[in-house]
């Protein structure tokens, strides 16, 4: 039986709505991929909006959610900024779907989801007049770290902006029962029957030298998951390649950042409003929505 139905009209009334699920097709052709699009409570169809992707694209699960919550998840909250964000899954991912497309990455476990990315940054542009293709941002967290990222090396023209958090850029460092799973390691076998394993995957460092645009990286300094060797490793390639990007250590914190998750989260968006919306006033020192919400919760 229903208990209780819950009562909107006040949410609805500040303008809020849904997101909105969407389809686009890779490269080959075939597969269609799906997604969901988050706007500004003031969304305007005359107006020219960056688009930010949120990835975390597995490969066991994918970032493709419509739930909501009463604090707003961040891809909402990332929006009212005035941005459209983006979340949607990408080949090699949830393996639900079917085998075929969650063993598309396995082999490639760094580049696998790349392409996706980018053939939905500009279908979507390519459909929505409102969409800027000329600023994109991209962030995630983890996985989504290690794999935008990627994206932003290896299609410096495409994205943009990135804040990494908590990325595994070099699986060699990290734990191997989810990178061996996915990736795979390959049985070699010589002239004299002797076997030998395989096991290497591509690393983001390596890519250092193509950075273009604006990077974020973000870490707990006691990450009890991805070590914040990782980290430090594509800051080190990044330094040695001459670049500039920005760094944030978040002292005493595991890996889903603990009671600094908001305080990430605002560095975050001010890095975006700064690089995708062009406002280079510097914000206060205080961060006012911080102090509101500590206000709110005594």
């Amino acid at each position: 039986m229903d208990l209780e139905t819950t009562d909107l009209t006040n949410l609805f009334a500040a303008g809020y709505s849904y997101p909105e699920p969407f389809t686009f097709r890779v490269d080959d052709g075939i597969t269609d991929l799906y997604g969901v699009m988050y706007k500004p409570f003031d969304f305007d169809s005359t107006r020219i909006y960056p688009i930010i992707e949120f990835v975390y694209p597995g490969p066991q699960i994918e970032a493709v959610d419509k739930a909501f919550s009463a604090r707003m998840d961040r891809t909402d909250r990332l929006a009212q900024l005035g941005f459209v964000v983006i979340t949607l899954g990408n080949r090699g991912g949830h393996p639900g779907r079917s085998k075929w497309y969650h063993n598309y990455g396995y082999g490639d476990l760094r580049d696998y989801g790349l392409a996706d990315k980018k053939a939905a940054i500009e279908q979507l542009a390519d459909r929505y007049e409102f969409i800027d293709r000329s600023k994109v941002g991209i962030h995630g967290h983890s996985g989504g770290g290690f794999m935008f990222t990627a994206a932003m090396l290896v299609y410096p023209d495409i994205f943009k902006v990135a804040v990494s958090s908590a990325g595994n850029h070099e699986n060699n460092i990290y734990n191997r029962w989810w990178s061996e799973k996915h990736h795979g390691v390959k049985e070699q076998i010589n002239a004299k029957g002797d076997t030998t394993f395989i096991y290497e995957i591509e690393k983001n460092p390596d890519l250092a030298k193509n950075l273009k645009g604006h990077l974020m990286l973000s870490h707990g300094d006691v990450d009890n998951n991805v070590h914040p060797a990782n980290s430090i490793r594509i800051a080190n390639a990044l330094i040695k390649a001459g670049k500039r990007f920005d760094f944030v250590m978040l002292p005493g914190q595991r890996h889903g950042f603990g009671d600094m998750t908001e305080y990430f989260f605002w560095r975050s968006t001010d890095y975006f409003v700064q690089h995708l919306l062009g406002d280079t006033t510097p914000p206060p020192v205080d961060m006012l929505e911080l102090q509101r919400e500590k206000a709110l919760t005594k």
